[in-house]
C-alpha cells in the first residue's frame, strides 16, 4: 500500500493527546488526529495556573476542541481541575493512558505530525509488540542519520518525545521519582551505557537534577527508564513530527538553536523498509550526543520553548 492510499485509511492504534492552554496549536494537532481517525482518543489536560486570569479561558477553549469528533471514536478524558505542571501532569496522565490501553501514539499540543506518522507508528507498534528490546518509537529525525541508512528507520539509545509511541509493557518501568538513580549513580553504571566520560558526566548531571526535582519535566525519567532496562528506541529516517510551539519571533533566537525548531515535515514512504537486525546505530548516536545534547542545543531549545509557552507547558 502506498503512502497516499494509507493516508485515507483509519489507523488502529489509540492516540493520546496532551493539552493545556494553547487552543491555537491544539487545533492544528487535533486536525491531524482527526484525519487519522483513531478508534480511541485519550485526552490528558492540565488545569489553569493560579493567579493567571487568562488560563481558565484558554484551557477551556483547548478542551472544547475535543468535542469536534466527527468519526467513530471512543473519547476518554483525564482533566485536572488544578495546574499540576509538566512533571506531574504528563507522568500521571501517561500512567492513566497505559492503564487504559496496551499501546498508544502520544502527541503533545505543539507536536504537529505528518499524516504518515500515524501509519508508521501503527505498523511498528504491531511489528515490535512482543520484542522487549524495543521500548520507544519516535517520530523525530534531527538530520542525524541521513547518508548511509537504506531503511525507513534505525535503532538508537535516544527516545525523542516530539511525537512518539510505546506499549504498556515498556511504560511499566517508568518511575517519575527515579528511585533507582542513586544506585545507578553510585555504582557508576551509567558509564556502562556510554563508555565515555564526557557523556557520562553530562547525563549524570541531567539525571541528578531530574531526581532532585530541579527540572520540572517528565522526559529525562523516561530516558532513564529505557536505559536502565537496556531498551532501544526506533528513530525514523524522515522528520515526521515538527514542534510548532517554538515562535522564533518571540525571542532573540540564535541560528544554531533554531535548527531543531524549524524542521520541515517529510513523508514516510510505504511500504516501510525494515532492517533485518536490531543493532543500535552507534555512529548516529555519537553524532546525536555530540551535536545535539552535549553541545547544549537541546537544552537551549527546550528553554526557549518553555519561556514562550509558560511554566505550565507540557512539552
Amino acid at each position: 500500500m502506498t503512502s497516499h492510499s494509507l493516508i485515507n485509511t483509519p489507523i488502529t492504534t489509540p492516540v493520546a493527546l496532551l493539552i493545556f492552554n494553547r487552543p491555537d496549536t491544539t487545533a492544528r494537532v487535533f486536525g491531524a488526529i482527526r484525519n487519522a481517525r483513531p478508534p480511541i482518543l485519550l485526552v490528558v489536560a492540565d488545569g489553569p495556573r493560579a493567579g493567571n486570569p487568562d488560563d481558565a479561558r484558554m484551557c477551556a477553549a483547548a478542551r472544547a476542541l475535543i468535542e469536534n469528533i466527527d468519526w467513530p471514536c471512543r473519547v476518554l478524558k483525564n482533566f485536572s481541575d488544578v495546574n499540576l505542571g509538566c512533571r506531574q501532569r504528563v507522568s500521571s496522565g501517561l500512567d492513566w493512558v497505559f492503564s487504559m490501553v496496551e499501546e498508544a501514539i502520544i502527541l503533545e499540543d505543539d507536536c504537529l505530525p505528518h499524516p504518515t506518522f500515524f501509519h508508521y507508528c501503527d505498523e511498528l507498534l504491531a511489528r515490535y509488540r512482543d520484542d522487549t528490546r524495543i521500548m520507544h518509537i519516535s517520530g523525530n529525525n534531527f538530520r542525524i542519520n541521513r547518508s548511509h541508512n537504506p531503511y525507513s528507520y534505525y535503532f538508537s539509545r535516544y527516545n525523542h518525545i516530539w511525537g512518539w509511541a510505546s506499549w504498556r509493557r515498556a511504560w511499566k518501568f517508568y518511575d517519575v521519582t527515579m528511585k533507582l538513580w542513586p544506585e545507578i549513580r553510585n555504582d557508576k553504571r551509567l558509564f556502562d551505557v556510554f563508555s565515555d566520560r564526557a557523556s557520562t558526566r553530562f547525563w549524570s548531571s541531567m539525571f541528578d537534577r531530574a531526581y532532585r526535582g530541579e527540572i520540572n519535566t517528565w522526559d529525562f525519567q523516561w530516558t532513564f527508564a529505557c536505559w536502565v532496562q537496556s531498551g532501544s528506541s526506533i528513530l525514523p529516517a524522515k522528520t515526521l513530527v515538527s514542534n510548532i510551539g517554538f515562535d522564533s519571533g518571540a525571542t532573540h533566537t540564535k541560528s544554531s538553536s533554531g535548527r531543531l525548531a524549524t524542521l520541515d515535515l517529510e513523508e514516510m514512504p510505504f511500504p516501510l523498509a525494515h532492517p533485518q537486525y536490531v543493532i543500535r546505530d552507534a555512529q548516529a548516536d555519537l553524532s546525536m550526543e555530540r551535536d545535539v545534547y552535549r553541545s547544549g542545543l537541546w537544552r537551549r531549545l527546550r528553554s526557549r520553548i518553555r519561556r514562550i509557552a509558560g511554566p505550565g507547558e507540557l512539552s
